[in-house]
């Protein structure tokens, strides 16, 4: 759902550079702003790490700002992302959870580097890191995109689409899986944090009938119809798949910065929702 006019629209669904997207928290909701969004969607991938300062920024510039977190979640071979909304950032439990996905992460990270190595392609985690701009936090995500990052300014790769193709994505030369804890994992920790699960990006898994059997299983509250890689069939799938199983509909743009003067995955608010879905996610979360 595209918009031009973006007046009382919500993109429920970027990055920050508490994982892999390259604006501060405060950038992303002073863009939102600029964009006349009504709201934003801080979901940093395994990290609430940036919510304070975006709720923050969202009081200067009159944005509501919506806490949220992308879960990496695996099942029958598939990665499957899991938004979670309206949860309790600050939960301990949930932190936790978070942390040792995290570490997780960095394991996966440098066993894609050591692969790398064995392609005749040097690069060291420090470079990865310098690569991000600034310090890494306690709390931050190191992701592919970083990784890729350097890949197009070593020249292994001409864009970050290429470094994924030929390297970092499912079935690349340098791809390592990631251990992760399943979908349905995912909601309970979404719901234990009074959050409200939702169904990440389903068209980018090639695979309706899983994700029919997530939901039929897991009974997530959302999927996300609108995303900057779903087209026009797409989103029609989603909409009947939503009304099948009584889902809330959500969008966002998945926006991560401009990395190598590309937007990725789309520009902020270029796939938007109404107010009355921020509406519902926040009755379901009991707010």
């Amino acid at each position: 759902m595209s918009n031009v006019d973006c007046s009382g629209r919500c993109d429920l669904h970027t990055h920050t550079q508490a994982s892999d997207g390259m604006n501060s928290p405060a950038e992303n909701v002073h863009l939102a702003k600029q964009k006349e969004l009504a709201a934003i969607g801080i979901t940093d991938h395994d990290t609430v790490a940036g919510i304070p300062q975006a709720v923050q920024a969202g009081l200067k510039y009159g944005i509501t700002v919506v806490p949220g977190v992308e879960i990496s979640t695996r099942m029958e071979g598939k990665d499957i992302h899991i938004l979670g909304y309206h949860l309790r950032y600050e939960d301990p439990i949930l932190l936790s959870r978070l942390d040792n996905l995290r570490t997780a992460r960095a394991g996966r990270n440098g066993k894609i580097l050591d692969k790398l190595g064995e392609l005749g392609i040097e690069i060291t985690m420090e470079e990865v890191i310098a690569g991000r701009g600034r310090e890494l936090g306690p709390d931050d995500s190191i992701g592919r995109p970083h990784i890729a990052q350097v890949l197009v300014s070593k020249g292994y790769a001409a864009d970050m689409r290429e470094a994924f193709d030929k390297y970092l994505a499912e079935g690349a030369a340098a791809y390592i899986s990631l251990p992760k804890v399943t979908p349905l994992e995912a909601f309970t920790w979404i719901r234990e944090a009074g959050g409200v699960p939702v169904i990440a990006h389903p068209g980018l898994y090639g695979n309706d009938e899983l994700v029919a059997r997530i939901i039929e299983e897991g009974k997530p509250a959302g999927i996300e119809v609108y995303h900057s890689d779903h087209g026009p069939e797409d989103e029609a799938r989603y909409i009947q798949l939503a009304a099948q199983y009584g889902l809330i509909m959500t969008g966002g743009s998945d926006y991560h910065g401009i990395r190598q003067g590309k937007v990725f995955h789309g520009d902020l608010g270029s796939r938007s929702v109404g107010l009355e879905v921020l509406e519902q996610l926040r009755s379901k979360a009991g707010l």
